[in-house]
Formats: structure tokens, C-alpha cells, sequence
């Protein structure tokens, strides 16, 4: 009698997502940014005799504030976390960027908690921190 062979079925791969060492990484990059904005913001600033408060006031919320849901929406994410090979996207498609008014909103809420909103990144299989529950984002590898 002859044996044949079963090709075994093919599985797919689970998607990989970044724990919370990667989305650390990423955070300590951006706080690096963001201080050679501030940085290069004042030397700018000192090249020239009079500026605004508006002005002044307008690039300190622009680097604090818009800077990681500017780059989220446009590009899926900061120099952070394309430095560390992550992404932000929508949860229910990952292949589009999580809108402005979104990406605010998790920007917000993850800058009230802090690392607190890293709690939840073990307890779920998309690693979904707090900010992504409020949302409906998720971090992947790009």
C-alpha cells in the first residue's frame, strides 16, 4: 500500500506587534527630538532682533503639542518610531493613518498618563496601550 503525503496547510503568520521596550525607544527618541526643536527654535529666534509672542507661542504648541499627532496622521508616526521600525495605524486597517482629530485625542491621552498607559501593552495580543483603546489605533512593525 502506498502513503500519501498531505501537505500540511499553510499558516499564517500572527502579526508581530512591538512591545512596550520598542514603544519606550521610541518615546525617549522623540523627547530627544523634541528638545533639538526647542533648541534650534531659540537659536533661530536669537538670529533676529524681534519676535512675536505669537510666534514664540505658536512654535512652543506646534513642538510640544502637534508634533506627534502632525507626524502620526501624515506619516503613521514620529521620528521615534520610525527610528525603532514601528508604525501607527488604524486597528481596523492597518494600512491606513489614524486621522488628525484621532491622533490629537491619543496624543492627549497619552500625555495625561504617562507611562501609565503603557500598563495595558502585555495584556492584550495587539498590545494595545491605553491611548490605542481610546482611539482605535494600534502600533506595528513597519
Amino acid at each position: 500500500m502506498e502513503e500519501t503525503v498531505v501537505d500540511p496547510v499553510p499558516v499564517v503568520d500572527p502579526i508581530n506587534y512591538p512591545g512596550v521596550s520598542e514603544r519606550v525607544k521610541a518615546t525617549v527618541m522623540d523627547s530627544m527630538v523634541i528638545v533639538f526643536m526647542m533648541i534650534g527654535a531659540t537659536y533661530l529666534f536669537a538670529q533676529f532682533d524681534d519676535v512675536s509672542a505669537q510666534v514664540r507661542t505658536g512654535t512652543f504648541i506646534f513642538i510640544f503639542g502637534l508634533y506627534d499627532p502632525t507626524m502620526t496622521s501624515l506619516f503613521g508616526g514620529t521620528l521615534g518610531h520610525r527610528s525603532m521600525g514601528i508604525r501607527v495605524s488604524r486597528k481596523s486597517d492597518h494600512g491606513k493613518n489614524v486621522a488628525f482629530p484621532l491622533a490629537l485625542i491619543r496624543y492627549v491621552v497619552k500625555a495625561m498618563l504617562g507611562w501609565l498607559s503603557l500598563l495595558t501593552v502585555g495584556s492584550s495580543k495587539a498590545r494595545l496601550a491605553i491611548h490605542d483603546m481610546a482611539v482605535g489605533s494600534v502600533v506595528l512593525y513597519r
